[in-house]
């Protein structure tokens, strides 16, 4: 069969793979920090290996190695799947991979070293902003140049959510990693004081909505469907929280700016709109799980299903705490605490790792032609410990959060502060164990996962499946 009759799975293989390794090395330096914070000399007084240094290596390795590693797999799978065609530009969406490892590679090298812009989730120089920006565009052009010579007259919803993060990461990247050079490895911002903060949690906030949320909602509109072998409940609602979600998450990341020099309208502005956030959230949540009608009892024997069908109770309960934490009276206690690192988690761990996880349980025997994974049962163990891990790393942050909260606020008769700050930190000392607990669980059950994925491939030779008329 000639290469046009086939999918192009060789890309979609290997950001697959690398998702697994970047998510083992991201979550592997998460667990370091963690453990920092309850052993400080674990750091052993090298720069490299502070907290300040490796905390932004972590973010950017599970977000954009292995979160992008995994909405880049899962985008170039499912349109060409949707739209029955090969991937536009095969040699394009080559250079996506290659150029995309080169990021993460110049990350790991240059955040250890203190190379940073300190703009959260933009910490990277602009050498590296400049490739990104390359390969982005390539991204673009391969997805939707796909979509454009596609072979059935509809674009499935998935695409929607895959094109809208693409569109919006690239906006965001361009307008907030706007600055100047000082040298190869130095750059300032080219906004000032409040107005840079502005922008900053503008791209901040919409990282999370676009790159972490509805990328991710893409794939959770396909694979949710396919591996419960159900149509997606209401297709009617996943337009609706299309078109409702993006047309919302853009207002809110003056939230992160409650109480600080922002004018007191763009903060109000910032908490309507994440209210407003919670019914397309929500609506999202409730067309994932309900797809499950009529098929509930496929949970009791599909651990792939567990993951992905967790991941949206996930979703649905940090999607819910956000906007409840970005009320002005809620974030007056919460701002500034542990409880913000807890609703993060919630998401990143419990909604984003999870539904890629069944999300590469599902490619990888399509990927390298076989029946199905080596170990039904190592899937099973890898969910429980990943459930186990989040619900006791969340917890643990929200207990030590509100009592940080509480402990700061808290004032004697006379307007002293009752507690000092040395001994809020002493009092999360249980609770920043219980979080490096959790999160050594969820790390060892990624390790499984590899174990899984490696003696399912071997011995398999990588596949192309012939372009079918089916998605």
């Amino acid at each position: 069969m000639n290469a046009q009759a086939t999918y192009n799975y060789k890309v979609v293989r290997q950001f697959t793979v690398m998702t697994i390794v970047w998510g083992i090395v991201g979550m592997l330096v998460g667990v370091l920090i963690a453990a920092e914070l309850v052993w400080p000399q674990l750091s052993m007084n090298l720069p490299w290996l502070q907290f300040g240094r490796l905390r932004p290596l972590h973010t950017n390795a599970v977000i954009f190695a292995f979160g992008g590693s995994a909405l880049f797999a899962t985008s170039y799978y499912v349109v060409q799947r949707t739209c029955q065609t090969r991937l536009f530009g095969d040699k394009l969406a080559a250079f996506t991979f290659w150029g995309w490892t080169t990021v993460i590679v110049l990350a790991a090298i240059t955040l250890p070293l203190g190379i940073t812009t300190s703009k959260e989730y933009a910490e990277l120089e602009w050498p590296i902003d400049l490739l990104i920006t390359v390969v982005w565009v390539a991204y673009a052009i391969v997805f939707f140049g796909t979509i454009v010579k596609r072979r059935v007259k509809h674009i499935y919803v998935a695409n929607w959510f895959y094109g809208a993060f693409i569109l919006t990461v690239a906006v965001l990247h361009i307008v907030n990693s706007a600055e100047l050079p000082v040298s190869m490895t130095k750059s300032y911002s080219v906004y000032p004081g409040a107005i840079d903060a502005m922008v900053q949690w503008w791209y901040g906030h919409n990282a999370v909505g676009f790159f972490l949320t509805a990328g991710f909602l893409g794939m959770m509109y396909y694979f949710v469907p396919k591996q419960a072998g159900r149509p997606v409940y209401s297709y009617r609602l996943s337009v609706v929280h299309f078109w409702a979600l993006i047309s919302t998450y853009m207002w809110a990341g003056p939230h992160h700016l409650h109480y600080t020099a922002l004018p007191a309208w763009a903060q109000s502005l910032g908490m309507v709109f994440s209210l407003i956030l919670l019914a397309p959230s929500w609506g999202g949540m409730i067309n994932g799980i309900m797809t499950l009608s009529g098929a509930w009892h496929k949970l009791r024997t599909d651990p792939i299903l567990k993951f992905l069908i967790v991941s949206l109770s996930f979703y649905g309960m940090s999607t819910f705490e956000g906007p409840m934490m970005s009320i002005k009276t809620v974030n007056a206690l919460s701002h500034y605490t542990d409880w913000t690192i807890g609703h993060v988690h919630s998401g990143a761990l419990g909604w984003v790792a999870m539904v890629s996880i069944g999300a590469v349980y599902f490619l990888i025997p399509r990927l390298f032609g076989r029946e199905q994974m080596y170990s039904i049962r190592l899937i099973d163990w890898h969910f429980w410990m990943s459930t186990i891990g989040v619900v006791l790393y969340i917890v643990a942050m929200w207990i030590a959060g509100v009592m940080q909260g509480l402990m700061w606020r808290a004032v004697n008769d006379d307007g002293t502060l009752t507690y000092s700050f040395v001994e809020s930190v002493q009092a999360m000392h249980p609770f920043y164990f219980v979080r490096f607990l959790g999160g050594a669980l969820f790390l060892v059950g990624m390790l499984l996962m590899a174990y899984n994925v490696l003696k399912t491939v071997s011995g398999a030779r990588p596949v192309d499946a012939p372009i079918a008329q089916t998605a």
